[in-house]
């Protein structure tokens, strides 16, 4: 149904025309490139944090990352590590020490913090800004990702929950005034990996020792945009003049003026909004709103509708609902099972969601160029076992188990809410248990889990990185602690998933290293510390005056590189 709704979309737009003109503010660049314009786009969240180390939901990592760069960045066609503010690096053979050559020329934005001026990024700052990321701060929300695996940062991060400790992380090492060192405490061939993640982006102590934990309304970085405005109504970056890369065809970037992110109030304002030509682009198409938005066949060819084009890739993400482990109501395993082997995945995604998305039958890892997932035996749904299993777990029937609230962090009649219609349908159809569902923000949804209340919620997670670790990571022991925002937030404790998880992340084998990985995903089936619901596709309606667009399974967004040109009526 998804190709189906593609080929139509897509075949729909090549006959539908548009008015407007190129503007005179625009410049032409070499290759018929245009300077210049403005684009804009909306979101369904609010964002009011800009500081990548405590912003941990997609919504404002797509606005960090046009803000910030880290040492290392992902090709968005390939998947692989290319160099970012890192100009190059290279990995010792145990895959024990990183050595990362800092970038010459590249500045941070203009910022009071620098007496209204910008300044050259150094090593210095490379190392300042990995070291706040192994601390304790509360402000830092990333810390899981080094913690464990760069040699005195768990030293550091408890030393470091009051202020950063002036004896530094032992194992991040300044080797000359462009040489940065990282040694870590065992072999890890997938750590350059963890450096391309959206919130590691570089920035300078000034800004830290002026703003404190204001600092997330005073993003410094070294991106292609920088902050012009942030308050109720949306968020508007503008160009920044000093940007150290190039295209392809020498061409300064970027060629935007702004990016302006507005808020909206539900999926079919947002549509409307882009008929309308308000907004250029529309994330997360609703199948059964488009044809109603956006108008009829016959609209198109009288030329009503707005010129456009829809992209689509298979999204590295799962969409699953998570349990408190440690709750009264979920610490039984045979509990979590009996939820896991009621729902019928294949119904949710066909009849609440009409064939939107992918129904997970195998684990929590969705598959990806470099892991397979075909060993993995998800589960099958089984109404009499999981009736047997909450019996034998003292719930006969449902008979006392509490009413629970089921929080759910999506705009109603989205497809987050509907999924988790159907979640709540199943379970009491099939175990007699009722879920309330209580729609709210992220935010709401993390303090409620943050006070124990919150018993079941509706969660997701994105690739940060192309790897089967950054999934399995959710669930490590070692990564329950308190400023482990969304990481292992379920509080899943297991002994024997923590040896193999280990285990994998040592061993220096690809093949090898996967399978151990393919194992921890089985564990997470048969321990049910989450349910995994689906996977589902990245498709965006982009307006067709928007060029050099380009989607990635990871559901990043680049804007760096994207211009305005008007298409031809």
């Amino acid at each position: 149904m998804k190709n189906t709704l593609l080929i139509a979309v897509s075949a729909l737009s090549m006959i539908m025309s548009s008015c407007g003109s190129e503007t005179s503010e625009q410049r032409t660049a070499v290759g018929g490139k245009l300077y210049g314009g403005e684009f804009k786009f909306m979101s369904s969240e609010k964002v009011d944090n800009l500081f990548p180390m405590s912003s941990v939901d997609i919504y404002s990592q797509r606005l960090n990352s046009q803000m910030y760069e880290p040492l290392l960045k992902l090709d968005v066609e390939t998947m692989k590590v290319i160099p970012s503010i890192a100009e190059s690096y290279n990995v010792s053979a145990d895959a024990k020490t990183f050595t990362f050559k800092i970038r010459k020329g590249v500045k941070f934005h203009e910022d009071d913090c620098f007496d209204g001026e910008g300044r050259e990024l150094t090593v210095e700052d490379v190392k300042y800004t990995l070291e706040m990321a192994c601390s304790g701060l509360k402000i830092n929300k990333m810390s899981y990702l080094l913690v464990n695996r760069i040699q005195g940062a768990k030293e550091f991060y408890n030393k470091s929950k009051q202020s950063l400790a002036a004896s530094g992380v032992s194992g991040i090492k300044i080797i000359d005034n462009a040489t940065l060192e990282i040694k870590l405490i065992e072999s890890f061939i997938g750590f350059d990996k963890i450096l391309t993640h959206t919130n590691l982006g570089i920035f300078p102590k000034e800004a830290y020792e002026m703003y404190g934990a204001e600092i997330k309304k005073h993003p410094v970085g070294t991106g292609p945009f920088m902050l012009e405005t942030m308050d109720a109504n949306g968020i508007t970056l503008k160009r920044n003049p000093v940007y150290w890369r190039k295209d392809e065809l020498g061409n300064q970037l970027p060629f935007l003026d702004k990016v302006i992110m507005s808020y909206a109030k539900d999926k079919k304002s947002e549509l409307l909004a882009f008929r309308k030509k308000e907004v250029d682009l529309v994330l997360e198409i609703p199948v059964e709103d488009i044809e109603n938005i956006l108008g009829s066949l016959q609209d198109a060819q009288a030329g009503k509708n707005i010129k456009h084009k829809v992209e689509s890739k298979s999204s590295m993400s799962m969409n699953y609902i998570a349990f408190a482990n440690e709750s009264a109501e979920f610490k039984n395993i045979d509990v979590r099972k009996a939820f896991n082997l009621a729902i019928d995945r294949d119904e949710i995604v066909n009849k609440y969601l009409l064939g939107e998305g992918w129904a997970a039958h195998k684990g929590f890892v969705p598959a990806m160029d470099n892991f397979s997932n075909e060993s993995v035996n998800g589960p099958k749904m089984n109404v009499a076992q999981a009736q047997a299993l909450l019996a034998k777990a003292g719930y006969p029937g449902g008979k006392g188990f509490p009413v629970l609230d089921f929080y759910v962090n999506a705009i109603d009649g989205s497809a987050p809410h509907k999924m988790c219609i159907g979640v709540a349908v199943q379970i009491k159809k099939n175990l007699g248990i009722t879920l309330n569902i209580k729609l709210c923000t992220i935010d709401q949804r993390d303090k409620a889990i943050a006070l124990g209340k919150a018993k079941i919620w509706r969660s997701g997670w994105i690739a940060d990185y192309p790897d089967a670790e950054n999934f399995l990571s959710l669930f490590f022991g070692g990564n329950i602690h308190e400023n482990s925002a969304d990481v292992n937030a379920f509080k899943f404790r297991n002994k024997q998933y923590d040896t193999l998880f280990e285990k994998a992340l040592r061993e220096l084998d690809e093949k090898k290293r996967n399978d151990l990985f393919a194992k921890c995903d089985q564990m997470i089936v048969d321990q049910a510390p989450v349910l995994p619901i689906l996977t589902d596709d990245f498709m965006v309606m982009i307006n067709a005056r928007i060029r050099d667009f380009r989607t990635n399974s990871m559901e990043n967004l680049d804007f760096s590189t994207i211009f305005i040109k008007e298409p031809r009526k």
